[in-house]
């Protein structure tokens, strides 16, 4: 295998976004008069949106919240976060470097993400990794997301590559299951935002930090 394109899952991957997210989120919840979860449960809440995350932490705490009410609160989450997406959100160690070195052997980057386009965009402009990136597919750009395949194979299409010469890199199950679904490789970090551990979600390569990051594709590209 001829590896052409690496595609990235943003937040847990590339970027420890979880103090952000937990920042504005505990604005919202201060706002409503309820509980603040601490930071490492908002770790395992983030993975499938805001929405999502918002939904997550109401049942934490057992509170009731109606459908019309979390578009509201997701309304307003999305405007605070977008805002101001990296007040305390920093790349991993070893990511530029990473990104530098694929870039170097003619490698094309792309991000594919369920955190909305804007955020996203702002967040990588932001840790000064957008530079490096030739596409990012955020989460509300297309009627399908992560782990629907599509989203991938839209973000792979971007980048002018086919799937089987493709690996993507994420930290949740989220991930395998949108490469599994279109024949991709994957590699999962071990120290991203999982309920379930990271050896345990049946990717093809395990990491525990980007500096092992250029010896697993190159493991995946040459093994049958």
């Amino acid at each position: 295998m001829s590896l052409s394109a690496v595609v990235f899952d943003l937040d847990g991957t590339l970027v420890e976004t979880a103090p952000d997210l937990h920042a504005v989120l505990a604005e919202l919840l201060e706002r409503e008069g309820l509980r603040i979860p601490p930071l490492h449960a908002v770790r395992s809440m983030i993975g499938d949106g805001a929405k999502m995350l918002i939904r997550r932490a109401y049942e934490w705490q057992g509170a009731e919240l109606g459908p019309d009410r979390l578009e509201e609160l997701y309304a307003w989450f999305l405007a605070r976060y977008t805002a101001e997406p990296a007040r305390f959100s920093l790349p991993y160690e070893g990511v530029p470097a990473a990104l530098r070195a694929l870039r170097a052997r003619g490698i094309r980057l792309g991000v594919c993400t369920n955190k909305p386009q804007a955020p996203s965009e702002r967040l990588l402009e932001a840790v000064g990794l957008a530079p490096w990136l030739d596409v990012v597919t955020g989460g509300d750009v297309l009627p399908i997301r992560k782990p629907d395949p599509g989203h991938l194979a839209a973000t792979l299409e971007a980048l002018g590559a086919a799937p089987s010469r493709a690996v993507m890199v994420g930290d949740s199950a989220n991930d395998v299951a949108v490469a599994r679904g279109l024949g991709v490789k994957c590699v999962v970090v071990s120290f991203g935002y999982t309920s379930k551990p990271a050896r345990a979600l049946g990717a093809d390569r395990v990491i525990d930090g980007f500096h092992e990051l250029l010896p697993a594709l190159d493991a995946l590209t040459t093994s049958p």
